[in-house]
């Protein structure tokens, strides 16, 4: 099916610490959907807060879960929310299976993500202060029923290099982990507001040949999704 080949472009796993309760979301078809909150540790023991959107048919929404571990999967993905005249970009875990722990019992991929999508913004490529390189993506990756999620992207070293020459509506795919960062968001001349942006860091991306893809996909009698 073309739904289960869409769902395989996009592929979020998670395991940390719950460090919030449920909060109401929106609804759906009747369906509720609820935010919660993951701590999830790196292996240099910094640790990323990740928003996991939750439906209440997989989990008692009402019950407390602080304290407790949950392994996630599903997609991640984006929806525009307007504020102050303008749109800001939402980013979440779509949770599909969840796992509820009572101690920490850890997972084999604790904070891993695949996406394979298409180049929507010329790459951003610089330099810090100390020389190293980055590279700046925004990814928009199909959805079923002619949708997308536009994923934030950051590349180092030899993968920013190679992003650097990226075009937009080139096809890559990627393999990272998500990392929450804050930064302050000014809000007038004296105040200003600590907020968390959310970005894939990238540990693996390649290029896609399109002619192979078509072939490879036209011999295994595949549909490709269609893009917006």
């Amino acid at each position: 099916m073309m739904t289960d080949k869409v769902l395989g472009n996009n592929q979020v796993n998670v395991y940390g610490e719950v460090m919030s309760e449920f909060t109401f979301s929106h609804e759906v078809y009747g369906e509720g959907f609820y935010m919660v909150y993951l701590s999830v540790r790196r292996l240099s023991n910094v640790f990323d807060t990740i928003p996991l959107m939750v439906s209440e048919r997989l989990v008692d929404v009402s019950k407390q879960y602080r304290g407790k571990f949950f392994e996630a999967s599903g997609q991640f993905r984006s929806y525009n929310r307007h504020e102050e005249n303008r749109n800001r970009l939402i980013l979440s875990v779509f949770v599909r299976d969840l796992r509820v722990d009572e101690v920490e019992i850890g997972s084999e991929k604790p904070n891993h993500i695949f996406l394979d999508g298409y180049i929507c913004k010329t790459p951003v490529y610089r330099k810090t202060p100390l020389g190293r390189e980055i590279a700046d993506l925004l990814l928009a990756v199909n959805r079923p029923y002619g949708k997308s999620d536009y994923i934030p992207c950051i590349c180092w070293g030899r993968n920013a290099r190679f992003a650097e020459g990226f075009q937009v509506g080139e096809h890559i795919q990627i393999w990272g982990r998500i990392q929450s960062r804050e930064y302050q968001k000014k809000l007038d001349e004296e105040t200003f507001e600590t907020r968390v942006a959310y970005e894939i860091s990238v540990s693996k991306l390649e290029h896609i040949d399109e002619m192979s893809a078509i072939v490879a996909a036209s011999e295994e009698h595949i549909d490709e999704p269609e893009q917006e």
